[in-house]
């Protein structure tokens, strides 16, 4: 079987200390992850560049088996193409019918027309966020557990002067640390709490779910667990120096839980990173970007890992490849791939219906 492996395109405007921009340089195979394709007896074609933001130049890819070619043969010549964000609409047209494209997909809050456009293709869509078996999401887990470690460096970073009210996560003896507060407690949710527990802040955890906090109180000691009620939101999120989004539905637009109303009671200068914006997010005032609104500043930035792309790249590696090993004429011929599938040969499957 023929794969495409693309260069990821998108730069997404910030604000300090981020800089100007923020590019993805993620890509969804590193060079041993091709060998071990190419040992299999397929042929695994890279767009020139498409590693180099992660460290993996093209030699290394070379070196591994792969043929190096422009970014529309990578996408033409793949049977499968393995993305890792959504693909454009240009993208859409250089794909070959009938292919496969497969990344972090999101299609419930895709732009208008790109989900027709690959159905009018005949492509078959599989979303690395729902890969794997019921409960059991293996790529989207690594996602999250990265973004969750991450929380901590973004958070006290947006909390420092001058473009933040000046205050450390972990407080000095005699002066209170900051005060987080997850809702989620999901992988990111709780490998969030463990990792503010870490640098000394006061963390609160909320979920709807009894047997989640039951789980983020095991995994992450110190923390206060509490069940989401309307009253409970709007009393925590008065307090919190941080508030960390880490609530979403597989395949479905994340709900909104902050209103205006409820945002318009939290502290100034607090910081809102909303993990669930490649979802839609979970307030009212969310859109991707780094941006401050109604005093709050919100860090929305879709694809958080892409700020460790090296890292990322492995992770993703790690997660795809058995499924990859696995495939043999049809990538749907993988159970825990065709879980994934939004759409089947230009047909929408469950998650879009």
């Amino acid at each position: 079987m023929d794969f495409g492996l693309p260069k990821e395109q998108g730069v997404l405007k910030t604000l300090p200390p981020f800089g100007e921009e923020v590019r993805e340089g993620r890509v969804a195979l590193t060079p041993q992850g091709v060998r071990e394709l190419v040992a299999r007896g397929h042929r695994v074609y890279v767009e020139r560049g498409a590693g180099e933001r992660a460290g993996f130049p093209d030699p290394l890819y070379e070196e591994a088996g792969a043929r190096l070619v422009s970014r529309e043969e990578a996408f033409g010549r793949g049977e499968v193409v393995l993305k890792v964000g959504r693909p454009t609409l240009e993208e859409v047209v250089l794909l070959r019918p009938g292919a496969t494209v497969m990344g972090f997909l999101h299609l419930a809050v895709a732009e208008s027309g790109l989900v027709e456009a690959m159905a009018e293709k005949g492509i078959t869509a599989i979303g690395y966020e729902l890969v794997g078996t019921e409960g059991r999401r293996p790529v989207l887990r690594a996602m999250s557990e990265i973004a969750g470690r991450l929380a901590p460096q973004i958070a006290g970073r947006l909390l420092e002067a001058p473009w933040g009210p000046g205050v450390l996560l972990s407080g000095l003896p005699g002066i209170p640390p900051a005060d987080v507060v997850v809702l989620g407690a999901g992988t990111l949710g709780r490998a969030a709490a463990r990792a503010f527990l870490g640098a000394g802040a006061s963390v609160y955890v909320l979920d709807r779910e009894l047997s989640a906090l039951e789980e983020a109180a095991r995994e992450a000691r110190g923390a206060v667990t509490a069940l989401t009620t309307q009253s409970r939101l709007e009393r925590y999120a008065a307090f919190a120096d941080v508030l960390v989004g880490a609530v979403a539905v597989p395949g479905e637009r994340a709900p909104v839980l902050l209103s205006r109303y409820l945002m318009a009671r939290m502290r100034p200068g607090a910081v809102l990173l909303d993990f669930a914006i490649d979802q839609g997010g979970i307030a009212e005032t969310s859109r991707p970007g780094i941006y401050q609104e109604m005093g709050i500043t919100h860090f929305c930035l879709p694809n958080v890992p892409a700020l460790v792309p090296r890292t990322a790249s492995h992770a993703l590696t790690a997660t795809l490849l058995p499924f990859l090993l696995r495939v043999e004429e049809d990538p749907l011929g993988v159970p825990e791939l065709r879980q994934g599938a939004y759409l089947l040969l230009g047909q929408k499957g469950g998650h879009l219906e």
